[in-house]
């Protein structure tokens, strides 16, 4: 457990609370401090301030409420800092702060989101002994433990129980969990039969659960089972698509070659007002690098520069794979070369792509010489390598 002198050393000298809270010192103003503490949490933008405010918390008297101490745990797990939110609700037992469901569901996710669903599943045991009703945010939580763990029969096995034995009713988190979890392992069938039952009970589907189902459908290359499915979510059931829908599925049919149906999407997708992101012209310029058509890619690159979209990674990963895979090994490398000079850093399938370039052209001392970068900085190697 930290102490109160750890906290000092680890908020360091520029804490935007300094000031804040100097005025709460004395007793006069300790419910001005209560009082003032969800404010405080709100103004929160990183971890230094979150400790520093838990530290003050826990040295008034009496103690801030579970409501406080909790909003402040929920600001933590919000920014992803799941182990030391851990650390701040142990603590927060050790003060004898009275914790409800809501504190108990959060110290779950965030055990979860770590890949510890024991320990997850231990404070649910903990729920139990203090009578505390589990409700259906801890078991979202868990059941997100187990998938994001790969454990999907147990989370199956779970989610049967939780319906059968009543212990709260499924909600759309729930459904698209599950959901996430059958599509992860391409169980498409189940994952649609789960979204019939959706509809059996009442609990109306929203983008995410469809989303969910068209990526799976398109990875497993049925495109039409899934332009099927983002019918029913338009014209069934009044589901807007979003940028994520469309990028799925023209993703789904540039794997497939069908050029002329992407197009039609992509100008769908602007006659509705949704904007083309960076991910949608890298799943075209990708597509058009792995069929050799890099004049095409280079095209859409030309209006993602015009559009002020910034290229990314991504987007020069695909066009070195792409001059590669037809021999143009100097522009590949210039490529490659320029990715540094625009504040980028080529990273270990950049290193590949020009590797297994060289290899197939055979171009040996330059395969070499990539090859003793790479293993300089610890980096796993494409097949080609294993030639060398």
């Amino acid at each position: 457990m930290m102490n109160r002198t750890a906290f000092i050393k680890f908020r360091g000298n520029n804490s935007f609370l300094l000031h804040s809270l100097s005025s709460f010192q004395s007793g006069t103003h300790k419910a001005s401090l209560h009082s003032n503490v969800s404010f405080l949490i709100h103004k929160i933008t990183n971890l230094n301030d979150a400790l520093e405010l838990f530290d003050e918390m826990s040295h008034r008297q009496p103690l801030p409420s579970v409501v406080h101490f909790t909003q402040l745990l929920n600001a933590v797990t919000k920014m992803k800092h799941f182990s030391s939110s851990l650390d701040l609700f142990k603590q927060m037992c050790s003060l004898g702060v009275p914790v409800n469901e809501y504190s108990m569901s959060i110290a779950i996710k965030c055990c979860c989101q770590l890949y510890r669903s024991k320990d997850g599943f231990a404070v649910l045991g903990c729920c139990f002994r203090r009578a505390i009703a589990p409700d259906v945010y801890i078991f979202n939580a868990l059941l997100d433990g187990l998938v994001l763990e790969d454990r999907i029969l147990e989370a199956e096995m779970l989610f049967k129980k939780l319906i059968k034995q009543k212990l709260c009713e499924p909600d759309v988190v729930m459904y698209s969990t599950m959901i996430k979890g059958l599509c992860k392992f391409g169980n498409n069938v189940t994952a649609l039969a789960l979204l019939r039952l959706m509809e059996q009970t009442n609990c109306k589907s929203n983008i995410v659960t469809y989303n969910t189902i068209i990526d799976s459908l398109c990875k497993d290359k049925m495109i039409d089972d899934a332009f099927k499915l983002f019918k029913e979510m338009v014209f069934r059931e009044g589901i807007l698509p979003d940028v994520i829908t469309y990028n799925t599925l023209i993703c789904g049919l540039c794997k497939l070659g069908r050029w002329d149906e992407a197009s039609k999407l992509l100008k769908e997708m602007e006659d509705e007002n949704i904007s083309p992101n960076v991910h949608t012209f890298n799943v075209l310029v990708d597509a058009f690098c792995k069929e050799g058509k890099v004049e095409e890619a280079e095209v859409v690159i030309s209006i993602m520069i015009e559009r002020g979209k910034a290229l990314d990674l991504v987007t020069y990963n695909s066009l070195i794979d792409g001059y590669c895979l037809r021999g143009e090994m100097i522009k590949a490398r210039e490529i490659f070369d320029s990715i540094t000079l625009r504040g980028l850093i080529p990273d270990v399938v950049t290193y590949n792509s020009l590797l297994n370039g060289y290899c197939k052209n055979r171009n040996i001392e330059e395969a070499m010489q990539m090859f003793h970068e790479m293993i300089v900085k610890g980096w796993a190697l494409c097949s080609c390598a294993q030639t060398l």
